[in-house]
């Protein structure tokens, strides 16, 4: 599925949405979403400035879809991703109801992410856990029961098994919190016709103590979730690596920092490791910004796009 332009597009007899986004993608938050008071106004510039994906991370079900609707309404060629689609958190139910809504609108350019929550949080909560593959293998059973395609759906995927999951049940996988190398392995293990976009952290800051202490706050989280530990062990980190935040290599392996052309440099390693598409994941440098970062898209837009 590899796309040789920066644009995605539309195709008749309701083709995978995956199948003709461009090669370079924004990943946002959903709170940055709900500072952000013109949505609708921010996605038509990010389609102007020629990125191809709007994916959106952890939303709940009424923000997912709503969002998607005010994204599809005001553009023509932008796709709009979750990224992910808390599989937990949305009873099928809700899902079908949002495909339902955003199929009147523009079926064609919405892309289904889908991924399976953390055990840590499920246990948490009080939650029973069920493994990852048996979660995902239901859901997709009731997608398949109510019609909604393979190739309308990708999964969250870091693994070995779930790669695998994602290239038998849907049209690719979207890795997160990994490295070109995590790229070129999920290549090999899904073939070469699955979609594959990872997602990747950049910061536009220079100083190294100042890019590392943002990138640190913003992997915190991750660091302590044992699916994303797993996933960095296996491509060589250790557990000192892990430690304290992250080492040095850890951070810098995770989170693209520096000037424009650096930051382009590390999302085309991706590119060349076999991502179809990257999803650009932009770190505030500023504390407490809140709303879009579409001051960083637009310095962005001409190393990543031209």
């Amino acid at each position: 599925m590899s796309m040789a332009d920066n644009t995605a597009g539309n195709t008749s007899e309701g083709a995978a949405a995956a199948q003709h986004a461009g090669q370079i993608g924004l990943w946002e938050r959903f709170d940055r979403f709900g500072a952000e008071s013109d949505v609708a106004g921010a996605a038509a510039e990010a389609e102007e400035l020629g990125y191809a994906t709007l994916w959106i991370g952890g939303a709940f079900p009424g923000h997912l879809f709503e969002n998607a609707e005010k994204v599809l309404a005001a553009t023509s060629r932008l796709t709009f991703a979750s990224g992910i689609l808390n599989i937990r958190m949305f009873p099928i139910e809700d899902t079908l109801a949002g495909l339902a809504a955003l199929d009147k609108t523009d079926p064609d350019r919405f892309i289904l992410g889908l991924g399976v929550s953390h055990e840590e949080f499920m246990r948490q909560e009080g939650e029973e856990f069920v493994p990852p593959l048996a979660a995902m293998r239901a859901y997709l059973d009731a997608l398949d029961a109510a019609g909604i395609g393979e190739d309308r759906r990708v999964l969250a995927a870091l693994g070995p098994k779930m790669l695998r999951l994602a290239a038998e049940r849907s049209a690719g996988a979207h890795p997160y919190f990994t490295t070109p190398a995590h790229t070129a392995e999920a290549r090999a293990l899904l073939g070469d016709d699955p979609y594959l976009a990872p997602e990747q952290k950049v910061i536009l800051e220079a100083d190294p103590a100042t890019a590392r202490g943002i990138a640190r706050e913003a992997m915190g989280l991750y660091l302590g979730l044992a699916n994303y530990r797993n996933s960095l062990k296996r491509l060589g980190f250790t557990d000192e690596d892990l430690a304290d935040g992250g080492s040095d290599r850890l951070v810098d392996a995770i989170v693209a920092w520096g000037d424009e052309e650096t930051v382009a440099a590390r999302v085309h390693e991706h590119l060349a490791a076999g991502a179809d598409q990257v999803a650009v994941h932009i770190l505030p440098a500023a504390p407490g910004a809140t709303g879009l970062p579409r001051e960083e898209w637009r310095r962005l837009a001409p190393v990543l796009l031209g």
